[in-house]
C-alpha cells in the first residue's frame, strides 16, 4: 500500500503551483508563505521590498500588520496605539448597533473624540495570522491509497485536531485551523492570535461612507468613503483580553505607514487580505449552472424583497435604520450575482471551459484520468435539482425572519428540556441557573431580534418570494407541508394573513413573557409549524443529496485538480480562495467596459458633486461637504486633476485579484505603505470567482487621501492623524 505522500508530496505540490511562472496578467491570490516564489515578478513589476517584508516568523513584516476582520473581512493597523481601518460595510453592523433614532451614527457618523468615548462592540474580534505551514504530511500520515474516503476524513480530522490543540497551548488567544488547499491535495495550518476588545473610533454618516448606495454598488466610476475606524485593546501585558475598562491600545508588532505620494495610472499595487471564496478550477457544468440557473433565480428573488424594503425604508427613518444593514447584506450578493452571470457570458466561459476540457481529456488517455470528467458531468446533472431546491429554499422561506425568530426562540426551549431530562432539576440552585439562562436567553434574543424587525416588510416578502416558490419549484420539489398549506388557504396571502395574524411572535410583550411551561404555546405557533416544517423537509429530503453529491464532486475535483497541474506543469496554480491571508498584485490602471468607452482609474470629488442631489438618499452628502467644497478649503489633501480642477482624490481602481473577504484590505504600493482600501470590484469582473480576465477584472479601491481629508477636515478628528506615521510628500501638517 502506497501512502498519499508517494505519490504526489508536498514539494511536489509546491513545485506545481509555483510552476515556471506562467499565469495571467495579475491574477492569483497567492500564499504569503510562498511568496518568496512570485518575489521576482513582483519586484519586475515594481515592488522595491523583499520577501522577508511581506511575510516573516522571524521578524516584523506586513502580515503582522493585516487583520481578519470579524469572520468575513480584512482590516489593518495603522498607528502603534492599535488604530485599525477597515471598511465602512464591514463596520456597519456594529455603527447600526449603537445606532438609534436619538443617536443616528449612520445617518450623522460618530467620532470619538477621547479613547473614553471610543465604543465596544460585543462579538467582534479580530486576528491576526502567527504563521502558517504546509502540514500535508502530518496531516495525511496514516493514510494509504485503498482506505475509503470517509476513513480518510477521520484520519485528517483526528491529525488536524491533534495539531490544533497542540499549537493553540503556545501563547494566549490562539485559535488555530487546518484548511484543505487544491481540494485536498495540500493541507496548511494557520496559526492566528485573537483579540475581542475592538472598539468603535470613527465613522463618516452614511452619505459619505456608503455614498451612491445601491446604485453605485460594484460600478465605476466610484465615489464612496467606505471606511471605518476601530482600536484594539489588550491587556497590560498586551495580550487578548476580553472587554475591560483596565484593558489598554494594543501596541502591534507592525503597522502601516500612510503614504502621501498620490495614486498614478501604472502604479504598483498590493493587495494583503482574506479573499473568502473563489472556483477557479471547476468544469464547464458547474460554470454553466451558476451563470444561467443559480445565479437568475436568486436575483429574482432577491429583487422582490430589496423593492419591499425600500419602498417601507423610504416611508420611515425608524424603519430605514431598522433595515440599512439587512437590505446592504440582500443587495450585495444581489448586485454581484448580476455582474458574475453577465461576465461569464460575455467572456464565453463555459465554451472555453468545454475546450480546455476536451483538451485535457486527450491527454488524459492512459494516464488514469480518462473518467474524471465524465463522472463529474453526471454528478453535475443529479445535483442540479436538488442543488436549485437548496437555493430556493435559502432565498425564500429560509429568509422569513418571523418564522427563523421563532425557531430560535424554540432553541431555548429544547435547551430547558435537556436540562429536565438529565437529572439535575432535583438541585434547587442549579435549577435557578437553568431558569435564569431561559429567561436571559429569551430575552437576549428578544430584544435584538425586535429592535430592527417591521413586521409589514417581512408579511409582503413572505408573499412575493413563497408565491415565486410554489411557481418555480416542481411539485415534487415542494413539502408535502407546503402543498397542504396551499389546499387549505387557498393562496399564499390568505396563508400570510393567518399566519402573522395569529403568531405570538408579533407580539414582542407575549414573548418577553414567556415562561417555561409555555412550550406548547411555542410550539403550536404557526410561524414556528411553518419554519420547523420547511427545515425539517430540507434537513431530511433535500440536504442529505446535496452533501452526498458535492462530496462525491469534491472528491473527484481532487483528482482533476492533481490531473490538471500533471497537464499543465509550466502553469503557475494559485489555491482556491477560502478565508485565509494571501496576496495579490497589480497596477493602477482603467479600462474599457464597452466600444468607444474608456474608464480613468481614478475619481475625486468633483464627481461626488456632479452626483450630489438631497432628493435622493443615496446621494444627499453632508452640508458640511458642500460648504468645503465651496470654499475649497482642502488643506494638504488637495490635488490638481487632469482639467485642472483643485480637488480631493477620492478612489481608484487596479488590477488586483480580489474577493469578497477581500473588504478593507490594505492597498499597499512599491514601498509597502498604505496608499488606500480595497471596498469592491467592478460589476463587468464579478466573475473573477470564477475566471479572470485581465482587460475587465478590476478592484475598487478608496485612496487613504480621502480617508485623511474626511478625518480632518468632514469630521474634525484631527487627534487621529497625529498618531499615523506618513510617508513620501506632503508629510508637513
Amino acid at each position: 500500500m502506497k501512502k498519499i505522500g508517494q505519490i504526489m508530496t508536498a514539494a511536489a505540490i509546491s513545485m506545481a503551483l509555483a510552476g515556471s511562472g506562467t499565469a495571467y496578467a495579475d491574477e492569483g491570490m497567492w500564499l504569503p508563505s510562498l511568496i518568496s516564489q512570485r518575489i521576482e515578478d513582483m519586484q519586475s513589476k515594481g515592488f522595491r521590498l523583499d520577501a522577508e517584508d511581506i511575510y516573516s516568523i522571524n521578524q516584523a513584516s506586513l502580515k503582522d500588520a493585516v487583520v481578519l476582520f470579524g469572520r468575513g473581512c480584512t482590516g489593518e493597523v495603522i498607528s502603534p496605539e492599535g488604530l485599525l481601518l477597515t471598511n465602512h460595510h464591514c463596520g456597519y453592523g456594529q455603527i447600526q448597533k449603537h445606532s438609534s433614532v436619538e443617536h443616528d451614527y449612520l445617518r450623522d457618523g460618530f467620532w470619538a473624540m477621547t479613547r473614553d468615548e471610543e465604543l465596544p462592540n460585543e462579538g467582534l474580534t479580530v486576528s491576526f495570522l502567527e504563521r502558517m505551514e504546509d502540514v500535508t504530511d502530518r496531516i495525511l500520515d496514516g493514510y494509504v491509497t485503498d482506505m475509503t474516503e470517509s476513513q480518510r476524513d477521520s484520519v485528517v480530522k483526528a491529525n488536524s485536531d491533534a495539531l490544533v490543540k497542540e499549537v493553540t497551548t503556545e501563547g494566549k488567544g490562539l485559535r488555530a485551523t487546518v484548511e484543505a488547499l487544491y481540494y485536498g491535495n495540500q493541507y496548511f495550518l494557520f496559526l492566528y492570535r485573537e483579540y475581542s476588545d475592538v472598539r468603535l473610533v470613527g465613522a463618516p454618516p452614511s452619505s459619505i461612507g456608503k455614498f451612491g448606495g445601491d446604485t453605485d454598488n460594484w460600478m465605476w466610476p466610484r465615489h464612496t468613503g467606505d471606511f471605518s475606524i476601530f482600536r484594539i485593546y489588550a491587556d497590560k501585558d498586551n495580550n487578548p483580553a476580553p472587554y475591560s475598562p483596565d484593558n489598554v491600545p494594543y501596541t502591534p508588532k507592525k503597522f502601516f505607514r500612510i503614504s502621501l505620494n498620490g495614486v498614478h495610472e501604472g502604479d504598483f499595487t498590493f493587495i494583503y487580505g482574506f479573499p473568502g471564496s473563489t472556483r477557479e478550477y471547476i468544469m464547464s457544468e458547474g460554470v454553466r449552472y451558476i451563470s444561467d440557473v443559480s445565479d437568475p433565480a436568486k436575483i429574482a428573488l432577491r429583487t422582490q424583497r430589496l423593492d419591499i424594503q425600500k419602498k417601507y425604508m423610504d416611508r420611515s427613518q425608524a424603519v430605514r435604520i431598522q433595515y440599512s444593514s439587512k437590505n446592504a447584506g440582500v443587495a450585495n450578493a444581489w448586485k454581484k450575482w448580476q455582474g458574475e452571470a453577465g461576465g461569464i457570458r460575455r467572456l464565453g466561459t463555459v465554451a472555453a471551459k468545454q475546450e480546455y476540457e476536451k483538451r485535457f481529456s486527450e491527454w488524459a488517455e492512459g494516464t488514469g484520468y480518462e473518467t474524471v470528467l465524465p463522472r463529474l458531468d453526471s454528478l453535475y446533472g443529479a445535483l442540479e435539482p436538488y442543488m436549485f431546491t437548496q437555493e430556493y429554499y435559502t432565498e425564500s422561506a429560509r429568509s422569513i425572519e418571523l418564522c427563523n425568530f421563532a425557531m430560535s426562540i424554540w432553541k431555548q426551549f429544547k435547551e430547558y428540556g435537556r436540562f429536565l431530562g438529565s437529572g439535575k432539576a432535583s438541585d434547587a440552585a442549579v435549577t435557578d441557573s437553568a431558569e435564569n439562562a431561559f429567561f436571559s436567553g429569551i430575552s437576549k434574543t428578544a430584544k435584538s431580534f425586535y429592535k430592527d424587525y417591521y413586521a409589514p416588510i417581512d408579511k409582503e416578502s413572505f408573499i412575493a418570494v413563497m408565491s415565486s416558490f410554489a411557481e418555480d419549484l416542481p411539485e415534487d420539489f415542494q413539502p408535502a407541508y407546503f402543498k397542504d398549506g396551499i389546499a387549505k388557504y387557498g393562496s399564499i396571502a390568505v396563508w400570510a394573513d393567518s399566519l402573522f395574524c395569529n403568531s405570538i411572535f408579533t407580539d414582542s410583550t407575549r414573548v418577553l413573557t414567556l415562561t417555561p411551561a409555555d412550550s406548547a404555546a411555542v410550539s403550536d405557533d404557526p410561524a414556528f409549524i411553518f419554519g420547523n416544517s420547511f427545515a425539517e423537509w430540507f434537513a431530511k429530503d433535500i440536504a442529505p443529496v446535496c452533501k452526498r453529491i458535492n462530496s462525491e464532486i469534491t472528491l473527484l475535483y481532487r483528482t482533476y485538480m492533481k490531473g490538471q497541474m500533471e497537464f499543465e506543469p509550466e502553469k503557475a496554480f494559485y489555491p482556491d480562495a477560502n478565508l485565509t491571508l494571501r496576496v495579490a498584485y497589480g497596477k493602477v490602471q482603467g479600462y474599457s467596459p464597452a466600444d468607444g468607452v474608456y474608464y480613468e482609474p481614478s475619481s475625486t470629488l468633483e464627481g461626488i458633486m456632479e452626483k450630489d442631489n438631497p432628493e435622493i438618499f443615496d446621494y444627499d452628502i453632508p452640508q458640511r461637504l458642500r460648504d468645503i467644497h465651496s470654499e475649497k478649503d482642502y488643506g494638504r489633501w488637495a490635488v490638481t486633476d487632469a482639467q485642472g480642477n483643485t480637488t480631493v482624490p477620492v478612489c481608484f481602481i487596479a488590477t488586483n485579484h480580489t474577493s469578497g473577504g477581500n473588504s478593507g484590505s490594505p492597498v499597499i504600493n512599491a514601498d509597502g505603505d498604505l496608499m488606500g482600501i480595497n471596498f469592491d470590484r467592478v460589476w463587468e469582473g464579478t466573475m473573477s470567482d470564477i475566471v479572470f480576465d485581465p482587460d475587465y477584472c478590476r478592484n475598487i479601491c478608496l485612496d487613504i487621501r480621502y480617508v485623511l481629508f474626511i478625518i480632518d477636515k468632514v469630521a474634525g478628528a484631527g487627534h487621529l492623524l497625529d498618531e499615523m506615521v506618513f510617508a513620501g510628500i506632503n508629510t508637513e501638517k
